[in-house]
């Protein structure tokens, strides 16, 4: 066949046309699948938009109880094998320098108590899928579950130092009472100011937490 425009005329192979026809719609089929596909496929930001906001918020709540705890047992282990050490020569310091043992332990405690909090900030829904066009109440909860993740974050590696600073200082709070005892009250006021770092990232977690709002959609 020929094909005459603006007064050139070219020669059409049948075949090549039939050919093209039929791949046209192959074409827009192809480029409507890609046009539909999830974000999470075309670009590695959207992977954080994909994950569910209340798998972050769960992540959240482990990352402060378990660091927390991990802080706590570090402190409470170079503490307790230090007053275990220095009581074979001076037993008189095993039982006042237990309070070393205390002060560690509040940081698990406050790891809980964060945890608690958190955990009772959460507001579940029926399903929660990710869109091209995202809704209010999605929106809110992406926000909310990025929220306690970082809330999370803030608060374990806080008691996990404070954890680390209150065990290195009774530690060494014991051998000193061990050697002269009128170090100890001086050396537990180092302890007082070690373990208010972690207090420090309980009230400020708590603050970030009050920004984290779960809206309750069950349509």
């Amino acid at each position: 066949s020929t094909d005459c425009r603006a007064g050139f005329c070219a020669r059409t192979d049948p075949h090549l046309a039939a050919h093209a026809a039929r791949m046209s719609p192959m074409a827009d089929h192809s480029s409507k699948v890609h046009a539909e596909a999830p974000c999470y496929e075309t670009s590695w930001l959207c992977v954080f938009e994909a994950v569910s906001p209340y798998m972050w918020s769960y992540m959240g709540i482990a990352f402060a109880l378990g660091i927390s705890v991990i802080g706590a047992a570090w402190g409470i282990f170079l503490t307790g094998s230090s007053i275990v050490g220095g009581g074979i020569k001076a037993p008189r310091i095993s039982s006042k320098n237990l309070v070393s043992i205390i002060f560690c332990e509040a940081v698990a405690i406050y790891g809980v108590i964060m945890a608690i909090i958190m955990a009772n900030k959460i507001e579940g829904s029926l399903i929660f899928d990710v869109t091209s066009q995202l809704e209010a109440w999605q929106a809110q909860t992406m926000v909310a579950g990025w929220c306690m993740f970082c809330v999370g974050l803030s608060v374990g590696f806080s008691n996990l130092f404070c954890g680390v600073c209150v065990g290195v200082s009774g530690s060494g709070c014991a051998l000193a009472d061990a050697q002269r005892p009128e170090m100890f009250v001086k050396m537990l006021i180092v302890e007082i100011f070690g373990s208010a770092l972690g207090l420090f990232g309980v009230i400020v977690g708590i603050i970030q937490a009050n920004g984290a709002t779960f809206p309750k959609h069950l349509a």
